[in-house]
């Protein structure tokens, strides 16, 4: 039988995380469809509706816990697949370094919009 490799090092701390933020994405990911989808129709999304949601503290940090949990769930899923097709030695240190600068700009960029749509800006 073949061996099962991953990158991800079972108990580890990327390990944990990587299932943390994916058990958190699927029930705030579900809140975000529902609220947006149901209680809100898609064409009733304002964005009066959007700047009143986000000025709720406890929407705006669900709606950046939600951001920021896909960014690391998406970015330490591409990097971990990247790993186990078989990138190492500098390649990996280049990618890693690219998706953490990517990530970051993309969490500080989100926020900034959170914020600003929250009228905190």
């Amino acid at each position: 039988m073949a061996e099962r490799y991953s990158s991800f090092v079972p108990g580890g701390t990327a390990w944990l995380l990587q299932r943390i933020t994916a058990a958190f994405l699927v029930v705030v990911l579900a809140f975000h469809f529902f609220q947006l989808h149901f209680v809100n129709h898609a064409a009733d999304v304002t964005f009066q509706g959007t700047q009143a949601r986000m000025s709720n503290v406890g929407y705006f940090l669900t709606m950046v816990l939600f951001l920021i949990a896909g960014a690391f769930h998406g970015l330490n899923g591409v990097y971990n697949a990247l790993v186990n097709q078989g990138l190492d030695g500098t390649p990996k240190k280049v990618v890693l370094a690219v998706l953490t600068i990517a990530g970051v700009a993309l969490v500080v960029q989100g926020t900034y919009v959170a914020l600003a749509m929250a009228g905190w800006t």
